[in-house]
């Protein structure tokens, strides 16, 4: 559905001249610094996947989704959505995609939400039929009409979020990219989109590219990520394989039943695991269960006094991405 081949975007940058007259030598003899914001990025997304791209900030992820949807020119590279160019063939590109940019609206900000939807019907030739279908449908999936009316300057951001996701999809695109489609929302309106977003991947075929820095959004909705740091692709797999390999370790919260004994710490030095804390009648230990089984852990514990229960908990995504990112 996605094709990416050595994508580079380079952006050019005036220099600051400093010193007496600086503004008329900048106006006869201007310098420019070169900023490459994506370097050589090439991947391939099938249709009917749900991936994520994640990065920090600045690492461009927002520069590559401009130029899969044909708004920014690579300097070098080429990208095809659905076969088309997005560059050179635009007016076909556009009727396969949809593009939800979390920080803007492509909805009219004075008019009502209805109206808009009409107006974006017209412009993508949506018959009257197939818009009232749509509408119908994903009113009921995003519960649009309780704002049906209302101006979309008077919208709380998770209700124009809502709409703006329902006016993406009005043309029946089969590729939808979000950019930061959960960003400032509560934690209700984000369990709205991301049931509406999986429905639309599980259900309906939709392709789906997502850019955030919710990791709940990723851990819950994505089943590939790729991750971008400094213009570069620098991973391209699985949420588990990404853990792997970075080896972050595995806490586990052991509850002891009686009375225990935690060794000196000079016995504990010689463990593949390490002791983070004790809490009353629990240990806390950390340990990276490639380097050691989770029942060999158990069995070394229990040495310790007779066990009640045991709670093991993965590193959090972020955590693992800013690992990764750090690595």
């Amino acid at each position: 559905m996605i094709e990416a081949h050595n994508l580079t975007k380079d952006f050019k940058t005036p220099v600051v001249r400093e010193g007496r007259f600086s503004g008329l030598r900048t106006l006869f003899s201007r310098e420019y610094r070169l900023k490459e914001a994506v370097r050589d990025i090439s991947f391939q997304v099938e249709r009917g996947e749900f991936v994520g791209y994640i990065g920090p900030n600045g690492a461009g992820k927002s520069t590559t989704i401009k130029m899969l949807t044909g708004i920014l020119h690579p300097t070098s590279g080429e990208v095809r959505v659905g076969g088309v160019n997005p560059h050179r063939d635009r007016r076909q590109a556009v009727r396969q995609l949809g593009v939800v940019f979390g920080q803007r609206s492509q909805l009219w900000w004075d008019l009502p939400v209805k109206d808009s939807y009409d107006i974006l019907a017209e412009m993508y030739g949506v018959s009257g039929a197939e818009k009232t279908q749509r509408l119908d449908q994903f009113a009921e999936l995003l519960d649009l009409r309780e704002f049906w009316l209302t101006p979309v300057r008077k919208l709380s951001l998770g209700q124009r979020m809502r709409a703006d996701i329902a006016a993406a999809m009005l043309h029946d695109p089969d590729l939808l990219f979000l950019d930061e489609p959960t960003i400032g929302l509560d934690v209700h309106a984000k369990r709205n989109i991301r049931q509406f977003l999986s429905q639309l991947n599980r259900d309906f075929g939709k392709t789906i590219l997502l850019t955030t820095h919710d990791m709940d959004d990723i851990e819950q909705l994505c089943s590939r990520v790729m991750v971008i740091d400094q213009g570069q692709l620098t991973y391209d797999g699985t949420i588990p394989t990404l853990r792997e390999q970075i080896g972050l370790p595995t806490e586990i919260r052991v509850k002891f039943r009686g009375p225990f004994r935690v060794p000196e710490e000079t016995e504990v030095e010689r463990l593949p695991y390490r002791v983070t804390g004790i809490e009353d009648d629990t240990v806390v230990v950390e340990a990276n269960r490639h380097e050691i089984g989770t029942m060999e852990i158990i069995r070394a514990l229990s040495e310790w006094g007779d066990i009640d229960d045991v709670d093991m908990a993965e590193p959090a995504f972020e955590e693992v991405i800013r690992s990764f990112s750090a690595s």
